[in-house]
């Protein structure tokens, strides 16, 4: 399967997503996008992930763009996690993983000493006009959307 690739157009593409929707990448159009991948909902990590991106939202919003997280959780679990946190913004499911293969976060990583198939913690940005500008793999948490945000302004300057 083609992955994603720095300044090319991302695919199109749709997923099921909270509050009974369909987010579909080509209706996001005009607008700066942020999908963050992580493991799984309601665990140390993704909680502070998903918080940081919350308690910096607004930052985001002024700079019109979207956040987007995703995991392979259903979407069952992705509102009591959305609802438990407050989080602003959508999860979106890929129970199938089809947007994991296409941006190429699923990895091997070692837990508890076995080896499991997993999400690799990743980030990409996506300007106004669909194309991928940035991407984050193997993200550490802290700090990290501040990053974004720095990447964020940084897009918009050269747009202007």
């Amino acid at each position: 399967m083609k992955t994603v690739e720095l300044n090319k157009a991302v695919p199109d593409f749709e997923l099921p997503a909270t509050g009974d929707k369909q987010i579909r990448l080509s209706d996001l159009k005009g607008k700066t996008v942020v999908i963050y991948f992580y493991p799984k909902d309601s665990t140390p990590g993704c909680t502070l992930e998903g918080q940081d991106f919350r308690d910096q939202y607004a930052k985001l919003k002024r700079r019109d763009t979207i956040v987007l997280g995703v995991s392979r959780d259903s979407l069952k679990l992705h509102e009591k996690f959305k609802s438990a946190q407050e989080f602003p913004f959508d999860l979106l499911s890929d129970a199938d993983e089809k947007l994991c293969g296409l941006f190429g976060v699923m990895k091997m990583k070692n837990m508890y000493g076995k080896q499991v198939r997993g999400i690799e913690r990743s980030t990409f940005l996506i300007d106004a006009k669909g194309v991928l500008r940035r991407e984050w793999r193997g993200v550490k948490v802290e700090g990290h959307v501040s990053e974004v945000i720095e990447a964020i302004k940084a897009l918009s300057e050269k747009q202007d």
